[in-house]
């Protein structure tokens, strides 16, 4: 179990679990993006604009990576560390023999096109490789979404595979292009 929660660093960037504080910050950040990021999400929780429904995620947020099953940060400009401007979220932590996860992202439509994600997701996926010992990060997106496709890409991401109707997203079943990156760092642990 961690007791430390990560501050990630890049040039730019900040990367961290968001606080009961960046609550304004993070309602702003999908209500301006709202219909931007629509079509490359899940449907909306009933309650997800409301600041009860990131109060419980916050909490919920930090009891997942206390014990070890997802780390969901927020993407913050270094000089303005209070700006929310993406979201990178690692999900269904495996480990025994796989010591895997999935990586999900978003970045504000006004934030594209500076490399923030390619610099955040790099960031993050040192610390996940490094820190919390994952051998294999595993992203999927969808194949009109290219720009993702490139991010990955860039990272170093290998295609592994295509599935028809992965997904539910935005309340329709989307096919997906399946990628994964490997740790050539990996060490076993006392506790792998």
């Amino acid at each position: 179990m961690k007791s430390e929660l990560p501050i990630i660093t890049s040039d730019r960037l900040l990367l961290r679990i968001a606080i009961h504080e960046d609550i304004p910050q993070i309602l702003k950040y999908f209500t301006d993006n709202k219909a931007y990021l629509t079509p490359f999400y899940p449907q909306w929780a009933e309650h997800f604009f409301t600041e009860e429904y990131w109060q419980y995620q916050l909490e919920n947020t930090f009891l997942e990576f206390i014990h070890d099953q997802s780390l969901k940060l927020f993407i913050f400009p270094r000089n303005r560390p209070n700006k929310v401007i993406g979201t990178i979220n690692f999900n269904n932590f495996i480990r025994g023999a796989a010591h895997f996860c999935y990586v999900g992202y978003s970045l504000a439509e006004n934030a594209q096109g500076n490399g923030y994600m390619t610099e955040g997701l790099k960031a993050a996926i040192d610390y996940v490789f490094e820190d919390l010992n994952f051998h294999r990060i595993m992203a999927n997106y969808m194949p009109h979404n290219q720009r993702s496709g490139n991010v990955l890409k860039r990272l170093g991401f290998v295609v592994e595979g295509y599935a028809r109707d992965y997904l539910l997203i935005n309340g329709q079943w989307q096919d997906h292009i399946l990628t994964s990156l490997t740790n050539p760092h990996w060490q076993a642990s006392k506790d792998s």
